[in-house]
């Protein structure tokens, strides 16, 4: 959503049409995915709308709601004045609007996620950002590589490779940094989403490098590599976190790691 958002802003700056209007559209497209899915999850509409009777800016909740209450319309009048044609201006000042908050928008999220008690979501804190941004800029530029035609899809091969690229190094990081709490992200369901992300992730990459360059049917399924593999790093974030929430362990050994290494601090405090 966020990334298709900066796709689309760029390549309208730059004169490149369908690439714009590829942006625009699945931009809007996502995001009235996104708001239904939410909505879902909340139960009721109006409570989105009760979260905008206060504006908190401690609470991640309350600054992702109004993150997405200003990145919607902006979003909604670029694909309006591209499926009519109609003020292009305003179409054009409505893009570099949502480009703009497209980075806050594409990592809100991760922020959320981190704060919370989830032992793999909360000690994640520093990294989950970057892999969601990441992430979504390489499943932008893959989708758009799927439904662009080559000679305009060069940027967008660019933004899916250095996407891709990037999320994978903030995996790995993650992985090897978290200690204890890295497992749940290696085991179950988490891992084997996790494997998934990683081989259609760098197969979309290698294939957006070779035969995106010069074939239909290799971009296409490069872009469609990219998307999923941008879906099942989701999916392995969630069930990490679900199932760290479920073993006693993640909570108590970090807890009583830190215990351990305040007392051991505490004489040299003294002294």
């Amino acid at each position: 959503m966020a990334g298709s958002s900066l796709l689309a802003a760029g390549a309208d700056l730059s004169g490149n049409r369908l690439l714009r209007r590829a942006g625009r559209l699945a931009a809007a497209t996502n995001l009235g995915a996104s708001t239904f899915f939410l909505v879902h999850d909340l139960g009721r509409p109006e409570r989105f709308l009760n979260m905008l009777r206060v504006v908190k800016p401690t609470s991640p909740m309350s600054v992702g709601s109004w993150l997405l209450a200003f990145y919607g319309p902006p979003v909604g009048l670029a694909a309006a004045s591209e499926i009519t044609g109609l003020l292009p201006g305003v179409g054009r000042a409505a893009g570099l609007a949502a480009a703009a908050m497209a980075p806050a928008v594409a990592s809100y999220t991760a922020v959320l996620a981190a704060d919370t008690a989830v032992p793999a979501w909360h000690d994640a804190y520093r990294h989950l950002p970057f892999v969601f941004v990441a992430s979504a800029g390489a499943a932008a530029g893959g989708l758009a590589m799927a439904v662009v035609p080559l000679a305009d899809a060069r940027p967008a091969r660019r933004l899916a490779v250095f996407g891709a690229v990037l999320d994978l190094a903030a995996g790995e990081h993650m992985r090897r940094t978290l200690g204890l709490t890295a497992e749940p992200y290696r085991q179950g369901r988490a891992g084997t989403f996790d494997r998934w992300a990683r081989a259609l992730t760098v197969s979309g990459a290698l294939g957006a490098v070779s035969l995106g360059r010069r074939s239909r049917l290799g971009s296409i399924a490069s872009g469609i590599a990219l998307v999923a593999g941008s879906a099942c790093t989701r999916f392995a974030v969630l069930h990490a976190g679900v199932q760290s929430a479920a073993d006693p362990r993640f909570t108590v050994v970090p807890q009583r790691e830190r215990l351990a290494a305040r007392r051991r601090d505490e004489p040299r405090h003294r002294e």
